[in-house]
Order: C-alpha cells, then sequence, then structure tokens
C-alpha cells in the first residue's frame, strides 16, 4: 500500500488520502482484474460522491476517466490534483448536452441537483438532468456495451410508511410538491433505467444513497442544504446553528469512505448485479436536535440553537435497511458518526486556515 501513497490526491489533501487507502484495504476483491485498464465515463465526477469515485478509479488504474461536468454543483478543486496526469480529463458542459461517445467500459451517472435551495429555484434543470441526463449516458452504456451505475437517493422514498426502508418498499411522494423536481426526477431515472435493462439488455445497477457527509462537501457556501457540512460552518464561526423544525426529525449519515467502499463492490463485474438496486447508508438514526448538539461540542463551539419554520414536506424519518447491501456486496459501515465527524470538522478546519 506504500506505493498508494504516491497518488497524487496524497499531496493535496492527508485526510482523503488515508481514506482512499483504507478503502483500498478493505475491499477484498480482485481490484486489478476488475478495474485497471478500463476506461470509465463520469457524470458529475467533479461534485461531492463523484470526485471520490474518480481518486478511487485512480488509484485502482483506470485507463483513463472522463468526466462531465458543467461545475454547477462540482468544484475544480475537486479534481484539479488529476487532470494534469493524462489519465483524466474534464468535459465541461451539462450532461444532458453530452453527444454520443465510444470506447467506455463502465458509465457512471451521478450528475444531480440535490440541494434543496438550489432545486426548489431550478426545478426544470433538476428535471433535466435525472431525465434527459439519465437518457444520455444510458445511451452511451448502450452502445459501448458497458456497466452503467446510477446514483439514486433515498427521497425516492418521499416520507416513508416503512422505517427502516427496505428497497422493495414502493415509496410515499407527492408528484407535485416542491421536492418533486428531486424525488419524482429520480425516480424517473429509476425507471428509466430499469427499462434498459428490459429492453436493451443494459448491466445497470442502482445505488440509493442516504444522507452521506464528509470531505470536499461545499463548505463556501452557508446556504448549502446539507446540514452537517451547514452545522460545522456555523460552529467553527460561532454562529447560531439553524435547524428547520423542531429537530425531531430524524436521520442516518454515512460518512464518504463507507459510501465509495460500497459503490466499488457495487461496480464489480458480477453478473448477479445486474439490474439490482441497493440502498447505500448508516443504519444509525439520529435526530436532528441531537446532530447539532454532537456537533457543538465535537467544535468546542458556543454557538446556540435557533429553530426556523419546517421545509416543506420534510420527512419525519429517514433510515435504511441494509441487509440487502450487507448480503450482495458484503459491506457494512465501518465509521462511526463521531469518528466521521471528527475527520470532516478536522477537514474543513484545515481548508479554513489555508
Amino acid at each position: 500500500m506504500d506505493s498508494l501513497k504516491q497518488h497524487p490526491v496524497c499531496k493535496v489533501d492527508r485526510i482523503v488520502c488515508e481514506d482512499i487507502i483504507n478503502i483500498l484495504k478493505n475491499v477484498n476483491i480482485d481490484l486489478k482484474e476488475a478495474f485497471s485498464g478500463r476506461r470509465f465515463l463520469i457524470s458529475g465526477g467533479a461534485g461531492f460522491i463523484g470526485s471520490w469515485l474518480v481518486d478511487i478509479l485512480y488509484a485502482l488504474g483506470a485507463e483513463n476517466i472522463t468526466i462531465v461536468d458543467n461545475l454547477s454543483t462540482g468544484s475544480l478543486n475537486n479534481i484539479a490534483h488529476l487532470l494534469s496526469t493524462g489519465k483524466v480529463k474534464l468535459i465541461k458542459k451539462p450532461v444532458e448536452k453530452l453527444t454520443p461517445l465510444h470506447g467506455y467500459d463502465y458509465v457512471l451517472h451521478l450528475a444531480a441537483r440535490p440541494n434543496p435551495e438550489d432545486y426548489v429555484k431550478r426545478p426544470v434543470d433538476a428535471l433535466e438532468v435525472s431525465s434527459i441526463g439519465t437518457y444520455k449516458m444510458l445511451e452511451v452504456a448502450r452502445v459501448n456495451d458497458a456497466i452503467f451505475l446510477l446514483t439514486s437517493t433515498s427521497e425516492v422514498y418521499g416520507h416513508p410508511k416503512v422505517v427502516p426502508t427496505p428497497e422493495s418498499y414502493w415509496g410515499y411522494v407527492n408528484p407535485v410538491g416542491l421536492r418533486s423536481c428531486y424525488d419524482e426526477g429520480k425516480r424517473f431515472a429509476e425507471a428509466l433505467t430499469m427499462a434498459y435493462v428490459r429492453q436493451y439488455g443494459v448491466d445497470a445497477r442502482i445505488s440509493r444513497i442516504f444522507n452521506t457527509y464528509g470531505p470536499r462537501l461545499d463548505y463556501n457556501n452557508p446556504s448549502y442544504g446539507r446540514v452537517v457540512i451547514r452545522f460545522v460552518i456555523q460552529a467553527l464561526s460561532e454562529k447560531p446553528l439553524t435547524i428547520y423544525g423542531d429537530g425531531s426529525q430524524t436521520r442516518s449519515f454515512l460518512y464518504i469512505a463507507d459510501n465509495i467502499e460500497a459503490h466499488v463492490r457495487l461496480l464489480f463485474p458480477r453478473p448477479e448485479l445486474k439490474g439490482e438496486i441497493v440502498n447505500i447508508g448508516s443504519p444509525e438514526e439520529i435526530s436532528i436536535g441531537k446532530l447539532a448538539e454532537l456537533i457543538r461540542r465535537l467544535t468546542n463551539s458556543i454557538s446556540k440553537l435557533v429553530f426556523l419554520p419546517p421545509r416543506p414536506e420534510d420527512p419525519p424519518r429517514r433510515r435504511p435497511e441494509i441487509s440487502k447491501a450487507m448480503k450482495l456486496l458484503k459491506w457494512r459501515p465501518k465509521t462511526s458518526l463521531n469518528e466521521g465527524l471528527r475527520k470532516t470538522i478536522d477537514w474543513i478546519r484545515n481548508k479554513l486556515l489555508a
């Protein structure tokens, strides 16, 4: 594993470097045969989860990685260390404007607008990336006979009546509400992906991602919708921690390195993974109020807790059933919430002091 310390990310980000090395130690499959020399097309590859996948695939010996990203929610800083390697290139355009491409073994569609503050203001854009964008990426997978990955979301479950929520649950979603541009966009993306599996035989896999946090979340945007990053920034700056509603609503938070390990396992070329839909999240549930108190303690902050009106149609609970991931992928989260938050806080502190 010492050779992995030569990965370009190790020169610019100690925390991400250590996590990448640990992911590779945790995955007990023949990675060289699976990914070495393979060619990847990744939409949203400059984003939070996408850039981590680019880093791990580079470490696994990918021949080349093409990123399609208009940088509307992603950041060039997340991938800059790889662009000079000759193995990673960026096509800066919206995925929905992608022209036909050839020469890929894997097609990964991660592009999305997951921030509620963003997609409520730009609902058409959110729907386009999930509809037209998914179609464009599926067409690339079809003509290249490539393995396809769609990263979906726990939002497809809406206000679940079953918690923990299994993949077999159909969802309880308002199709015309403020959140529908994201929820229903992802539900359509899943339906289209499965249609390509059934009609064209595309080897597609779908991950339903629950709340994920960690290094590379956008810490420059104080209104960013992800609650962990908002609380950390507010706590470090001694500003009030803003809680929407009474704080009793729950979420299950997964550290990014555990998320990436699950996706590496989901991408492995095993016939039994074709057409599978897998929850990727933490089975540990915590209320938003308790999360705020935990982050305040870990940052030694004197910030107050301020309660704001609840967000429209905000689900009261969110917790995945992960027995399928445990059985199919031989995976379960390894990072405790305390440990993951400490890493995230350290990463943000380092960035703010740089």
